[in-house]
């Protein structure tokens, strides 16, 4: 009797079902491939940590939790982490100072080792001499780093209630 050509390719796409079932269970086993409650919960807290920051004027503490190519994106601008630092980094503090914002819950999307944190504010309070009653839309990228989850990107969006 003679063997199938298909024999060979028989056995080898079994060989690499053998090879590749180890890499398939680990990657089940990762928490970067099956996000859990506790990783939305540490995404939301690292968000809740840089505003904390920002509000206790802990600039250090502000910028430990963004990733060195953060980007920040407010009033039609765009910033590098080196910009923020030097530029709107002390007005965001101050700002975060003087008023009294009223975050929503911050809703949480994870994906592998990528998450995104949206949520709305309503701020009130007086600033450089003007008053403010504002409503604002915030939505930051976080990437899973060995440290824990990092701010990668920032958009951050408000207009006036009066």
């Amino acid at each position: 009797m003679r063997a199938s050509p298909r024999l060979p390719l028989l056995r080898i796409a079994l060989l690499a079902c053998f090879i590749a079932a180890p890499a398939t269970l680990r990657a089940q086993r990762d928490p970067s491939h099956h996000p859990t409650a506790a990783d939305s919960a540490a995404v939301a807290g690292t968000v809740e940590r840089f505003h904390r920051a920002l509000a206790a004027g802990d600039s250090s503490a502000a910028l430990a939790l963004l990733a060195p190519d953060v980007l920040i994106q407010e009033s039609g601008g765009q910033e590098t982490r080196a910009e923020y630092r030097s530029h709107h980094l002390a007005a965001d503090i101050e700002f975060a100072r003087a008023t009294r914002a009223r975050q929503s819950p911050i809703a949480v999307r994870v994906r592998g080792g990528v998450a995104w944190a949206s949520s709305t504010t309503l701020t009130r309070g007086e600033f450089r001499g003007r008053p403010i009653d504002s409503a604002g839309a915030e939505l930051m990228v976080l990437t899973r780093e060995a440290r824990g989850w990092r701010i990668a990107a920032i958009h951050w969006s408000s207009h006036n209630r009066r």
